[in-house]
């Protein structure tokens, strides 16, 4: 090969100079961090959808069930007017309310956060409440209570349901779930035999962090109170319990790739207002990174209206 040769052959085969190299480098490394910006937030998106979607699916179809559940409150009794006398009256605040000789303890029926002997777990800074209800199927078809269990038409059974938040089983402490025990009961407030009543039920709404309840009195025909039921007990004289309102807070169980309130300010992360009042969650920084909505409630007691008769002062004269 001639020198003339050599010299066009070096010239074809010269490389990359090093700035040509460093420009390559720089111009890949900004297309490779575009790449894995898009990808971080794509799964992120993806993340909230799927929790979002999570808690939709474990709390709204299951707060619709205990919906249908507590309008069934009272059904079958005569008595309309609920309160912790009423003898099988809807709301169970008293051992009374499910028969004369009833002696259930206290905690397995309707208690508020601050009810004496009383703790509710919950994840936030306030515990939760507990709701006790009850009702006879006096309807031509058969029903089934919170636990599956079928209630025949025509049964002569109280059924008795209590809705409380409990640790789920085999989880941590902060593991919580939303619990219904039922059980049956005679016309005196006997336990009927086989039936279990006091222990963990099934699970309604998985993944929990608050649970409350409040009675709606109605103290006349323009007046529609909400107590908590350790406030309604301590009443002298106790109107007509005729609506209860619930209001809960529901997690995923996915968690989020960050701190879904990582953009607010500091006083208010994991704030959440439940019937009213203000809730902060307890100190868990795993718990915290969740997808988190708060539901509330207002149901009617069909069975437990109560009729205001008020006189309206003629302008007829005579």
């Amino acid at each position: 090969m001639s020198t003339h040769d050599m010299s066009r052959y070096r010239a074809n085969s010269s490389g990359f100079t090093l700035i040509e190299l460093m420009i390559s480098l720089v111009l890949g490394l900004l297309i490779s961090a575009a790449v894995m910006q898009v990808y971080i937030v794509s799964t992120r998106t993806a993340t909230v959808q799927q929790s979002a979607s999570e808690v939709q699916d474990s709390a709204i179809f299951s707060l619709q069930a205990i919906e249908d559940h507590i309008r069934l409150v009272n059904l079958g009794n005569p008595i309309s007017n609920i309160n912790d006398s009423t003898n099988h009256g809807g709301i169970v605040l008293k051992p009374l309310n499910l028969g004369t000789s009833n002696a259930t303890d206290a905690k397995y029926l309707t208690v508020s956060a601050d009810s004496a002997g009383w703790t509710g777990l919950s994840n936030t800074n306030v515990e939760s409440d507990q709701l006790t209800i009850q009702y006879k199927n006096v309807t031509s078809s058969s029903l089934y209570d919170c636990e599956g269990k079928e209630i025949t038409s025509g049964s002569p059974d109280w059924v008795v349901e209590r809705y409380f938040v409990r640790k789920d089983t085999g989880g941590k402490d902060t593991d919580l779930v939303l619990a219904c025990d039922a059980g049956r009961f005679d016309e005196s407030g006997n336990i009927i035999a086989g039936s279990s009543f006091g222990d963990n039920g099934e699970v309604i709404i998985p993944a929990v962090d608050q649970f409350k309840v409040l009675l709606g009195t109605l103290a006349d025909v323009s007046q529609l109170s909400y107590l908590p039921a350790s406030t309604y007990l301590e009443l002298t004289d106790k109107p007509a319990i005729t609506t209860v309102k619930l209001g809960m807070i529901v997690r995923s169980d996915t968690p989020l790739i960050e701190d879904p309130e990582s953009s607010l300010p500091a006083a208010d992360k994991g704030k959440f207002t439940i019937l009213g009042a203000e809730q902060k969650l307890k100190a868990d920084s795993v718990n915290k990174v969740r997808y988190r909505r708060s539901y509330e409630s207002t149901i009617v007691l069909r069975s437990a209206r109560v009729m205001s008769v008020t006189g309206l002062k003629s302008n007829v004269k005579s």
